[in-house]
């Protein structure tokens, strides 16, 4: 048996919890030398609440798996209602913000770039609880001060890949210790006699790390809206069953956006499908199959996988499996 011992400081009184009825406190972790809610130079706008710290950390969290891009995640309820990398952080702005504009208002946003004056105008007009990046220019800044008295414009410094330790969630009575999830996949292999293209395999990833920040059952669908540069078309989160992620949340939004964007509904075609745990059923192939889907992301390890895979065949459609589950409670 052994003890565990945590020390944080600094606690910091919030003006209320996750309810109006609820005190909060936020401590900090002495130890953490990396991006973080707790290192961030808040630069303007109100005091930070405690949604504000919790939906931050997840934007925080999601946009660290594409430091190597230009890349936007925004936030909403700890999902990623936007998310999308571009040639410019503008592009990617715009293209995450596309991805269901309705959620976005009064999101939290964050961004893997140094926000310069053209992505900063891209909000105007736009209310937005919090905008998070590694700095600001100076221009920029003004422009959002500007802007609003209330958003909060966050510095947290460069943002890298996310490091390996020890993360906690406590339950009355207890407190659970795992790992950080950093990892991405096991392998990438096709399972089905449609093979997965080359060229869809950077999509694939895009999706499958939309996903892995998605609330269980998670269900997303990602388009390439430009070579090379991906956003999410449509996203279903948190739902009791992978079917209701699919065919109630997921394929409506994708279908709501094809008409709103004015694309071919060809695109159904081209996307690509990632579920964050496995099939145990032929029912989501077989609903993704009659919406145009024809490329799945999905971990493996269902008794029926043989089902699965067949199902897909019979359909034409490419499926992956990637050994790693990614649940997110």
């Amino acid at each position: 048996m052994a003890d565990l011992t945590l020390n944080f400081t600094d606690g910091t009184p919030l003006r209320y919890g996750e309810n109006s009825h609820q005190q909060a406190t936020f401590y900090k972790d002495p130890s953490c030398d990396e991006a973080s809610l707790a290192t961030a130079e808040q630069l303007h706008g109100k005091e930070l609440s405690y949604n504000n710290i919790v939906d931050a950390d997840a934007a925080l969290e999601m946009i660290r798996e594409f430091s190597d891009s230009n890349a936007v995640a925004i936030i909403k309820h700890l999902n990623p209602c936007g998310l999308a990398t571009g040639e410019t952080l503008a592009e990617a702005l715009k293209a995450a913000w596309e991805g269901d504009p309705v959620s976005a208002y009064g999101s939290v946003i964050a961004v893997s770039r140094k926000v310069d004056l053209k992505t900063a105008e891209f909000l105007k007009g736009r209310f937005v609880e919090i905008l998070l990046a590694p700095d600001f220019d100076a221009d920029a800044l003004e422009f959002l001060r500007n802007k609003s008295k209330d958003i909060r414009l966050l510095k947290v410094g460069e943002i890298k890949p996310a490091k390996t330790c020890k993360v906690y969630k406590h339950v009355i009575g207890g407190m659970l210790v795992q790992d950080r999830d950093v990892e991405v996949w096991e392998k990438f292999e096709c399972v089905t006699k449609a093979k997965f293209p080359k060229e869809k395999e950077a999509l694939a990833k895009f999706s499958w790390l939309v996903c892995k920040h998605t609330k269980s059952n998670a269900i997303v669908m990602c388009y390439e809206y430009k070579a090379g540069y991906f956003m999410i078309l449509g996203l279903g989160p948190g739902q009791p069953n992978r079917i209701d992620s699919n065919l109630r949340l997921c394929q409506p939004r994708v279908a709501d956006n094809i008409k709103r964007m004015n694309l071919s509904e060809s695109v159904w075609g081209e996307l690509v499908l990632s579920s964050d745990a496995y099939f145990p059923f032929a029912d989501n192939v077989e609903i993704s199959n009659s919406a145009g889907i024809k490329y799945i992301v999905q971990p493996g390890g269902s008794k029926r996988d043989g089902e699965v895979i067949e199902t897909c065949d019979k359909f034409g459609i490419a499926m992956a499996f990637v050994g790693t589950r990614h649940f997110r409670h």
